[in-house]
């Protein structure tokens, strides 16, 4: 307790110095951790995937068709358990800022393979009876206003024309890694417009979905499901969720490798700021040191007052920072909507603030309580004058 209030009385001397420190500490460790909190959105998606299913595209590109007959095949596979489908639909809401994922699915089965999206029994049966209705979820039902039985025009961009819907079911999130921010229809509705519109351009999917009896057979199943299409018309390729959503990320793997590198550079800036705070702070106490050395205090309880001190300040300004993160990646989240569907300060982030801020205080002292422990009595007193 006494060696507590001696640091807190060191630290408070110069209370405008330690202010502005303070203010750089709460700056720079809330940025690191907001720069984190960035690139654990844009892994989000990998992180809610789950081991049991695989996703079949295209083998040249997802935006090239599979056809619907491929199904029957696909359930009729060893280890497959569930099958399902859908198309990316690409449709604009009121204006182009107002973007959100949008699919074409197969309502009577697609539900079934996401128990992480949990809807009411009612609402889905309803959604189920309806050919033009949705579920959505609760992110952006609250982000638009959407309650159930609302109208929803959508204008196409892939599919042209205006397409209404009507929300029938709002689906929860099993954990904070969900996302919810889908907008899902019947795959059925929009094959029978395109059949009316463009004739044999129908019963074409985007993409399948399995899930696997065995999440430890998705090797040899993906191998099996490519098998059966080998050297038809539409080739396919089948990969683990995970691998899918992996494969979106490396195209932007520049832009999180330049993120991650401004995150630790904002720490080393502040980290040379807080050396030059603490060592002008070890100067002044030169003859204050050398008093010490003279009444028998050796060299590593110096050192260690010095580290002690640089360790309080930063440890307190990775507090506060760690507390004005949370505040700041919130309104973040509400001016980037559903760009990062999943957008939340994790443990780990504010674990890796505070282990920053711990590292900042050390290398920050380490010079100037070595170099205030080898001061001499004589030359440390003579510095009074």
């Amino acid at each position: 307790m006494f060696v507590l209030k001696l640091l807190t009385r060191n630290a408070m001397r110069q209370k405008l110095r330690i202010g502005l420190t303070m203010v750089g500490l709460i700056v720079a460790i809330s940025a690191f951790g907001l720069l984190r909190t960035i690139v654990d959105a844009w892994y989000a998606g990998v992180e809610g995937t789950s081991s049991i299913r695989l996703v079949t595209r295209n083998s040249i590109s997802l935006v090239f068709p599979l056809p619907l007959n491929y199904a029957q095949r696909m359930r009729q596979t060893e280890g497959v358990d569930g099958v399902s489908w859908g198309n990316w639909f690409g449709g604009v809401y009121i204006n182009e800022r107002n973007f959100f994922p949008q699919f074409a699915v197969d309502a009577a089965t697609y539900l079934d393979l996401y128990p992480e999206y949990l809807v009411d029994a009612s609402d889905k049966k309803a959604f189920l009876a309806d050919r033009q209705g949705v579920v959505v979820g609760r992110k952006i039902a609250e982000q638009y206003g959407w309650k159930l039985g609302d109208q929803v025009p959508l204008r196409g961009t892939i599919y042209p024309g205006t397409w209404t819907f009507t929300v029938r079911a709002i689906y929860d999130g099993a954990d904070a890694r969900t996302d919810e921010s889908q907008f899902l229809f019947h795959w059925a509705y929009l094959n029978e417009t395109i059949k009316q519109r463009y004739g044999r351009a129908g019963d074409n999917v985007g993409f399948y979905i399995e899930r696997l009896a065995n999440p430890d057979d998705a090797a040899p199943v993906s191998k099996q499901l490519d098998g059966l299409f080998r050297n038809s018309l539409a080739e396919t390729l089948t990969e683990t969720e995970k691998a899918f959503q992996l494969g979106f990320i490396s195209m932007t793997e520049l832009i999180l490798v330049a993120i991650q590198a401004v995150s630790f550079v904002v720490i080393l800036i502040i980290m040379a700021v807080m050396a030059n705070t603490i060592a002008m702070t070890a100067r002044e106490r030169t003859s204050e040191y050398a008093t010490l050395k003279a009444l028998g205090f050796g060299p590593a309880f110096i050192g260690w007052l010095i580290v002690g001190e640089s360790l309080f300040i930063a440890l307190a300004g990775g507090a506060l920072a760690v507390a004005v993160t949370f505040p700041i990646a919130s309104a973040f989240a509400k001016t980037m909507g559903t760009l990062f569907p999943i957008f939340f300060v994790s443990r780990e982030t504010v674990g890796l603030q505070m282990v920053a801020a711990a590292v900042i205080g050390l290398v920050a002292a380490a010079w100037p309580a070595w170099s205030a422990g080898r001061i001499r009595i004589v030359e440390g007193l003579r510095h009074v004058a």
